[in-house]
Formats: C-alpha cells, structure tokens, sequence
C-alpha cells in the first residue's frame, strides 16, 4: 500500500498549460497591423456582398376577402452586390486613417459598370482623397436597394496597433481552434468612444466604444480571427446591437488581408439585417501587370466650335 501511494505520489500528473504571454502577443499583433497599414493602400482586389434584411410590410394592401384581414406581412430581401474594392485615406482628415474604397460592378447579376471601368473610377476616387467621393460610393449602394450597410469592418485589424493598444484593456480568454489552427483567444475593450467605431443615424454621427474578441494562431501569435460589437439603445428606448466577425489570411504578398466579414445588425436581439463580405484574393498595384489604370482613356475635352 505504501509503495502504491508512493508510486502515485511521484508520478507526473496533467500539466497545466502556462498562461501566454500577452507582452509578446501583442507586439506581434501590432506589427501585423502595422504592415497591414503599410501594405492595403497598394491592395485591390473584388469585393462580394450578400446582404439579408427584414423589410417592413408593404404598403399596398387588399381591399377585400380574407386576406385583407390577416397582419401585414414582414418580407425577407436578399441583394448581391460585386464591387472593386481598395483602401485609402482622405485628405480632409487630420488622422489620416484608412478607410473602405468601392465602385460597384453589378447587383443580383446585372451589370452596373464594367471591371476596367470600375477600377478607374476607384483609382480616381482614391487619389482624390476627396470625402464627397466616398459618400457618393456609400450612396450607390443605398441607391442598389441596401439598408444597414456596415463598411470599414474588414480593417479593424488597424485597432490594434501599438497606439490603439494603449487604449484597450485586453485580457487572455482561453484557447480554441480557427479553422485547422490552435488559437489562443483574447478578450478586448476600448477605454474610450473616441477611438470608436463611427454611427450614422440621418444627420447625426456617433462614436461608441468596441469590444470583442481577437484569436491569435497559438504557434506565433499571427492574428486570424477578430470579432467587435457595440449595443446601445435608441431614441425608442429599442437595444441595438451591430456585430462583426473578421476572417483574415496570409496573402501571396507577406502582408494579412481580409478574407471575410459577417456583419449583423440586431434590434431587442432580433437579427434585422446580415452583410456576409468576401474577398478575392488581393493584388498589388504595382506588382500585378493586369491593373494599368492609364490603359483606360479619360474623358476627352468637348469640341471647339
């Protein structure tokens, strides 16, 4: 008996698992984030949207029989949108923060514009530097039938950077599996609305502080994976909550890419509205040969009379 227990006592029994060193992890978060930085303003690649929202009843309504009687009914809308998409900053803005380029190609399959030209239009539109641009792209797609339309999600790997650390508490949270990869998971918070994400409401805009977790690959803290939400209540005193998940890969170019979005827009926790993104592949302006903006003529001037 007393050599079983001793046998017992000496034997190794499961090793916990040391808790990450989250110093080392986040430096390496931030510099990925910091080539992404670098690197997304030479990227393009095609954008695929498939939203799915809750429209209120129709208004037209039947003026007799039975079903005149029943409640209207709430309709389901499903829109795909194909657009050019790419990244760059305005020149109004004093931050000069990254921000989501898109010209449209076609939605639900009919053609808006062809590729070469959508692609001169984003070259313009990026080298303006011009907010009225971007607006104009936003309203092209509330022009093609969207409504909650998130944009500016698949860049918050941007967050992250040493200077947008500062501003979160971030914690370890466990370990799970991305795919095939372990990952160790990591739970975040921003300390403030002012590095927040930025709401649209009519005329009024908005700030609110993130929070989220962030999934790092477990063998060298390559970020994967990044989920963000912010809930608030409206002046109907409804709690609105939008939530995004963020896929990221390694592109051919050395630098993180998205690779898709999924955005949910949720009122009293009823989902109203789903944006999926998905992303081609991204090419470098100046490596890959196919992209010649200057292939495509400008405009010529009118005639002289």
């Amino acid at each position: 008996m007393l050599l079983l227990m001793a046998a017992l006592f000496l034997a190794p029994g499961p090793q916990e698992s040391s808790p990450p060193d989250l110093s080392n992890l986040l430096s390496r978060v931030a510099e990925e984030a910091s080539v992404f930085q670098q690197n997304m303003p030479k990227a393009l690649t095609q954008e695929r949207l498939e939203q799915r929202a809750l429209l209120p009843p129709s208004r037209f309504r039947p003026r007799a029989g039975q079903s005149a009687l029943a409640p209207p009914k709430i309709r389901m809308q499903v829109r795909e949108i194909v657009s050019e998409y790419s990244v760059g900053t305005l020149k109004e803005s004093e931050s000069h923060d990254l921000l989501e380029f898109r010209e449209v190609i076609s939605v639900d399959g009919r053609t808006v514009q062809s590729v070469e030209g959508a692609r001169h239009a984003l070259s313009l539109g990026i080298q303006a530097q011009d907010d009225r641009l971007r607006k104009r792209m936003l309203e092209d797609f509330a022009h093609h039938g969207l409504v909650d339309v998130a944009t500016d999600y698949g860049l918050i790997l941007l967050a992250f950077t040493r200077r947008g650390q500062e501003n979160m508490t971030i914690a370890a949270a466990g370990e799970t599996l991305v795919g095939a990869d372990p990952a160790l998971e990591l739970s975040w918070r921003q300390n403030s609305d002012a590095a927040g994400e930025l709401a649209f409401h009519g005329r009024q805009a908005s700030r609110r502080a993130l929070q989220g977790l962030l999934w790092v690959r477990k063998s060298d803290g390559l970020p994967l994976r990044i989920q963000a939400w912010a809930e608030y209540a409206d002046r109907n005193q409804h709690t609105i909550r939008d939530q995004a998940t963020v896929d990221y890969t390694q592109s051919s170019h050395g630098f993180l890419t998205p690779a898709s979005v999924l955005h949910q827009h949720l009122m009293d926790n009823r989902l109203i509205t789903e944006n999926l993104y998905r992303y081609d592949p991204f090419k470098l302006f100046s490596a890959d040969a196919e992209i010649k903006f200057t292939e495509i003529p400008g405009t010529p001037p009118p005639a002289k009379k």
